[in-house]
């Protein structure tokens, strides 16, 4: 059987580098699978500070989002990490079977840890891959859906589920990386250098799923271009690319067959027809996001259907762990 497991964290913005390079992929993967399941990762969110309000809204704010996409719960789980306590005893548990020098080269340890210092990062940020990798096992998963940026994450996983195979007999399957490979990467539109993403500091090196005609628009307008005017991907024109990239995936069109349209024409008229394609593409995925988020009470019903369903898996690979190393009575 094909299982797969992925998850995004309630931190305030998804934007469409995390719509295309994660949730798209998830909706088209449900139907390819044996069993699938998505989870908000609330525990891993508050690694960092969070607003206790704030953070509430977010979480069903995400759930809400992969409903508009078209996660389907009738063919998935969809559930809030925080109602499994499964996920937080079992990461204990592998949290004896895994090295300090282990995490200590997690790469993206070091990259958030540097925003602060080292000694004033929470033990939970230096620890949280052992939390990414009990998700993953509770499941019984057979590939995680990452980017690149992740994949070291799900090698660790792999790693503790062979150690843990290894001391105490066959307990954990041994998950897989699934990286999307056909998929450009999104890139910042105020640096396309580094990948899209909401912690750059400014709301305008990304393109919120939520966001309105007008912000899109305005974004877009203001996002950097290459010396030159020619609109033509390469290597040397970073900025034109990742607007290209952007066309392409939200028009289904390939990068050869923009840049034929656009011959001869400026970044002006470019920009104001990738941001009308931008807006075409998000506005019916905003519109059922509208409807679920104001319906509160059937979102916490397919939400606590799904933990029900999470539960009766995960409490049955916790009991076969702690059989294993001889917890309980």
């Amino acid at each position: 059987m094909k299982k797969i497991f992925s998850g995004i964290q309630p931190s305030g913005v998804i934007h469409l580098g995390n719509y295309l390079g994660a949730i798209k992929q998830w909706v088209e993967l449900q139907s390819q699978v044996d069993e699938a399941i998505f989870c908000v990762v609330d525990l891993h969110a508050i690694t960092v500070p969070q607003d206790p309000e704030a953070l509430k809204r977010n979480i069903l704010s995400v759930a809400a989002l992969y409903l508009a996409a078209g996660i389907n719960p009738e063919k998935s789980i969809i559930f809030v990490q925080s109602t499994r306590p499964e996920h937080a005893e079992l990461a204990w548990i592998l949290n004896t079977v895994t090295k300090m020098g282990e995490l200590s080269r997690m790469t993206q340890f070091k990259d958030k840890s540097q925003k602060e210092t080292v000694e004033s990062a929470s033990v939970g940020l230096f620890d949280y891959p052992v939390l990414m990798a009990a998700d993953i096992l509770l499941y019984n998963t057979t590939a995680v859906p990452v980017g690149d940026d992740q994949k070291q994450h799900v090698e660790l996983a792999r790693d503790l589920a062979m150690r843990f195979n290894s001391k105490y007999g066959d307990t954990f399957v041994v998950p897989e990386p699934l990286i999307r490979k056909e998929s450009a990467r999104i890139m910042g539109l105020d640096d396309p250098t580094k990948k899209m993403s909401k912690s750059a500091g400014s709301s305008l090196s990304y393109l919120a799923v939520l966001d309105d005609a007008e912000t899109i628009s305005n974004k877009i307008k203001r996002a950097v271009t290459d010396s030159g005017n020619e609109i033509k991907a390469g290597s040397d024109k970073p900025a034109i690319t990742n607007l290209l990239n952007i066309f392409s995936e939200v028009t289904d069109r390939s990068v050869v067959e923009i840049e034929a349209d656009f011959e001869g024409k400026n970044y002006g008229d470019f920009k104001n027809s990738l941001s009308e394609a931008v807006v075409s593409y998000l506005s019916p995925i905003q519109k059922k996001y509208d409807e679920i988020i104001n319906d509160e009470t059937g979102l916490k019903k397919i939400l606590a259907d799904g933990s029900r369903r999470a539960g009766e898996i995960a409490s049955g690979t916790l009991v076969n762990v702690k059989e294993k190393i001889g917890l309980g009575l």
